[in-house]
């Protein structure tokens, strides 16, 4: 049985991440670079956790919906500036899809909840808050790693994969282990675990 409600909000957030300006190209082809990601994050949620609730499903897709709209030079430079902009990105994110399931026959409950997903609320306490962490790292590491290593100085990169590994749950770790990285990304990987 198909369930429409979920579909067409999911459609919704497509739609609005296919207006992207920005473009990755992926085996020859251009994509809009948000929306490649929102499939992404659904891909690793479907393969890793089967058993999963619709507003997770709905919170994944939208994590980055629309935004190329806030963009991280209309904040101020260094790390205050950077989690001005991360903060008002999560609120952004979460209000855009909460107005798009209210649209779609979603409770104000159903909503907030979602929102409260995609802001991260409670991480530690909130399993799907966590699932969401879990599922955005996981994609960092099997998609974006390579190309953000290619930028930054090792230092950096180990900091930051510590940092990223600081927030996953046990699984994630697990799922992260069993990735066949190549073998300089792996070597990154050992030095910021060791």
């Amino acid at each position: 049985m198909t369930n429409s409600r979920l579909e067409a909000v999911l459609s919704a957030i497509d739609n609005i991440n296919k207006e992207d300006p920005n473009y990755t190209v992926v085996d020859g082809v251009s994509k809009a670079k948000e929306l490649l990601y929102g499939h992404y994050m659904s891909a690793c949620l479907e393969e890793y956790w089967q058993e999963t609730n619709e507003l997770l499903k709905i919170a994944v897709r939208a994590q980055h919906i629309k935004r190329w709209h806030l963009k991280r030079t209309e904040f101020d430079e260094g790390k205050a500036g950077y989690f001005k902009w991360r903060i008002a990105l999560g609120k952004f994110h979460a209000q855009l899809t909460e107005a798009i399931m209210l649209e779609n026959d979603y409770s104000t409950e159903e909503s907030q909840n979602t929102a409260k997903i995609i802001r991260k609320e409670k991480l530690k306490s909130n399993s799907d808050s966590q699932t969401l962490e879990d599922v955005a790292c996981l994609v960092f590491l099997q998609h974006y790693f390579d190309e953000f290593a290619g930028k930054h100085s090792e230092d950096k990169i180990i900091r930051i994969l510590q940092k990223t590994w600081g927030k996953m749950s046990d699984k994630a770790h697990d799922i992260a282990l069993s990735f066949s990285l190549p073998e300089h990304l792996a070597k990154l990987v050992n030095k910021a675990l060791s």
